[in-house]
Formats: structure tokens, sequence, C-alpha cells
């Protein structure tokens, strides 16, 4: 394929856009608050009792274990049988279905619907992205990797945006569309819309990146995709300078994805805010993120990916210790801001930054994308099982966010080990 081709980056960048709905509705701005909404604080599980938030958190965990077992293999078999389009469409129906089917999730006795339906979303959003992060290499030269990296993430954040504001609108004006007031169907109507949505532009994708091979998954393909994984694994145990950028991405990486899906239970339960006042403090987070993601990577070309990364870091770990201390809306909608300003501008320069440490190794790019990504998903269980749990000791949600600083400094001191020009 012809690389930096605008049309084919364009249908890559669709693909943030069409599944970053996932990431913004269900497991950042609504579903969180709804699912506290509408459950019992205290639900009895096998004899004990958790907290809703506690379940939620645990939740998002078990999510991403279940994927961090599949993902090496299926990743093994995408680069060995040229079957990554297969695997980037299978998760991506399962999760755009299975966020369909939250609109029966109503009320508490629906609780395990909703549970599970939270559950295959997350696996399918976690398992897309395994392989859409894989076609970057591959269609755009190393030059562009943070361009087109930020390209794909303000993609995602505008698009996104625009479902919220329309789930924001029927939500404050149900009337209009002859729903009963005080009626909690707009959010579970979003949900479908989320399916709808991520289903829908996804096709664009489908049709503009390269296509997988032809034929049926052998036993042969598993065993020689098992085989590339275990290759790749051993590459990776004996290159000290990608094992420290992979551990400071795993720790900081943790406080990050904890803080996006659980600051808005964190609003909720600490803060008393409604699931429309939620849903603006997102949208303002989400359009400081566009600009958060390009000045990064403006800092980034000019001062290097390192020092660019770092600052960012600096700044998550002064965010989770002021959350702790904060006790007013206003302060919360300041710090929100400063979230904004480097949530996606440190997700999208780690995945160019990663791009290029891996760039010579062109014929494995989804397995050392599978390895990077499992980093992700185990710094995601590593943070929401932390926060649940600290939650569930404490008996409160502001220990939990002040324990996530302890994640951005130990990411801080294996970034500084770093060195991002190996070669020079």
């Amino acid at each position: 394929m012809k690389l930096n081709d605008k049309k084919v980056i364009n249908g890559w960048a669709i693909y943030d856009w069409a599944n970053s709905v996932y990431f913004l509705v269900i497991s950042t701005a609504i579903f969180p608050a709804y699912f506290i909404a509408i459950t019992d604080d205290n639900i009895d599980i096998l004899g004990s009792s958790v907290s809703n938030s506690s379940l939620y958190a645990y939740s998002v965990a078990f999510s991403y274990i279940i994927m961090v077992i599949l993902a090496p293999v299926l990743s093994g078999i995408s680069d060995y049988g040229g079957k990554r389009m297969v695997f980037l469409k299978f998760f991506t129906y399962l999760g755009s279905i299975s966020c369909m089917l939250l609109v029966f999730f109503d009320s508490s006795s629906s609780l395990w619907l909703g549970v599970l339906g939270f559950v295959f979303a997350t696996i399918g959003a976690a398992g897309g992205l395994v392989f859409y992060n894989a076609y970057l290499p591959e269609i755009v030269t190393e030059d562009r990797y943070d361009e087109v990296s930020a390209k794909g993430y303000a993609f995602g954040y505008v698009g996104s945006v625009i479902l919220l504001l329309i789930i924001l609108f029927t939500s404050v004006k149900p009337e209009l569309f002859g729903i009963a007031p005080d009626s909690n169907f707009p959010f579970r109507f979003g949900f479908v819309l989320v399916g709808l949505w991520w289903m829908g532009f996804s096709q664009i994708t489908f049709r503009r990146l390269p296509k997988s091979k032809s034929g049926s998954i052998t036993v042969d393909m598993i065993k020689k995709g098992n085989a590339e994984i275990l290759f790749v694994f051993k590459k990776l145990r004996t290159n000290a300078n990608l094992k420290k950028f992979l551990l400071a991405v795993l720790f900081y990486s943790a406080g990050v994805q904890t803080v996006i899906y659980l600051a808005s239970v964190f609003a909720k339960e600490e803060l008393a805010f409604d699931t429309n006042e939620l849903i603006i403090i997102i949208l303002i987070l989400q359009l400081v993120a566009i600009f958060g993601a390009y000045i990064f990577a403006i800092i980034s070309n000019k001062q290097g990916n390192k020092r660019a990364l770092i600052y960012m870091v600096i700044i998550w770990t002064s965010i989770t210790i002021i959350a702790y201390f904060v006790t007013s809306k206003i302060q919360f909608y300041i710090l929100a801001g400063f979230v904004g300003l480097v949530m996606g501008g440190i997700q999208s320069l780690s995945r160019s930054s990663y791009s290029k440490l891996v760039n010579e190794h062109k014929d494995e790019l989804t397995s050392y994308f599978s390895f990077y990504d499992i980093v992700i998903k185990i710094s995601i269980i590593l943070g929401t099982f932390s926060f649940g749990a600290v939650n569930q000791i404490m008996g409160g949600l502001r220990p939990s966010v002040l324990s996530l600083a302890v994640f951005f400094v130990l990411g801080l001191f294996f970034l500084y080990q770093v060195n991002f020009n190996p070669k020079k």
C-alpha cells in the first residue's frame, strides 16, 4: 500500500471518530454515573457486600483481564495469517452491539445485564484498538507518526463530542421527542446511538484500510501465531530500552486510564454532580483535549517526545494530588480543564513514541502493538482494581484518587531512563 495516502489516513482516523463514542459516552461521561444512579449503594455478591462504585471498577478490571488473555494469541494470528481486518471487524461488531443492548439496563433488577453489556462493550472497544493501532506504521512514514496519531485522537474527540451533544439535548428536552420528564430513557437511547455510530462510521475504515488475506483460520496459523508472540516476547526481554518505556507506560497509564473511567463516579459521589452537569464537564474536557493533543505534538517536535511526555506526567501527578482537596464544583471544572489538556496528548504521544521504537520490526507490527496494548490493559486492571480496593477499604473515593499519584511517580522514574533515539 502507498504510504502517506490522504484517503487511507483519513479512513484510519475515522475509526477513532467511530469508536471514541464508546470511550466518551459509555466509559466516561454517562454510563458510570448512570450505573451509580440506578443501582443500590451496596450489592450482595456471594455473601459479601460490595459498593456499586467498587463493582463498576472491578467490572472494568475484569474486561481487561479477558483481553490480556486473548490479545497475544489473536495478534499472532493477525500477523502470521494476515487477519488484522477480520479481528478489527469482529471486535467492532461485538462492542457496538453490546452498547445497543444496554438499552434494557433500566433498574437494579437488570443489574447483571448492565454489567455484562458493559463488559462485552469494553472488550470490543479494547480489542479493536489492538488491530487499529497496528495499522499506523503500515500506512504512514515514521516522520508523520506524531501528526497522524494526533489526527486520529482529534477525530475521535470531535466525533464523540457531537454524539454527546445530541444525547445531552435529548435529556434536557425530552418532551420534544415524546419522552416523559425525569425518565432515564434518553440515556438508554444514547447507548443505542453509540452502537449505531460506532458500527456505521467504521464501515469507512473497513473499506479504506488494507484487507485481510482470504482463507480460514487454521490450527497451523494459531501455532505459528503463538510462536511469533513468543519470539517477540524474547526480543522484548533483551531490549532494555523498550522494557523501560513499557514500564513507564504501564504505571502512568494506570493513573490516566483510571481517571478516565472513574472521574465521573468521583464527581457524582463526592461533589453531587448530576448527569447533565457531568456531560458538560466531559464536553469541556474533550474540547480542551483536541488542542492538548496538538499542543504536545508541537512540543514533541521542538523538544522531543521524552520531554513532552515528562511534562505531561508531572501535570498528571499534580492533578491527582489536587483532586484530593477539591470541595466545590467550580474547582472540579478547572481541574477537568487540566485533565483535558494532557489526556489526549499523553495517549497520542505514547502511541507514536512506541511506533518509532518498534519501527524496524515491520513483520511483527501487530504482535509488538499487542504487547503495547497488553501493557495498557494491565495498567487499567492495576489502576481500576487498586482504585476499587482502596475505596472498599478506606470507605471513600478521595483516598483512591490520591493513591493514583504513586503510579505517575513510578511512570516518571522509568520514563527518565528511556533513550528515545537508541540508534544515535
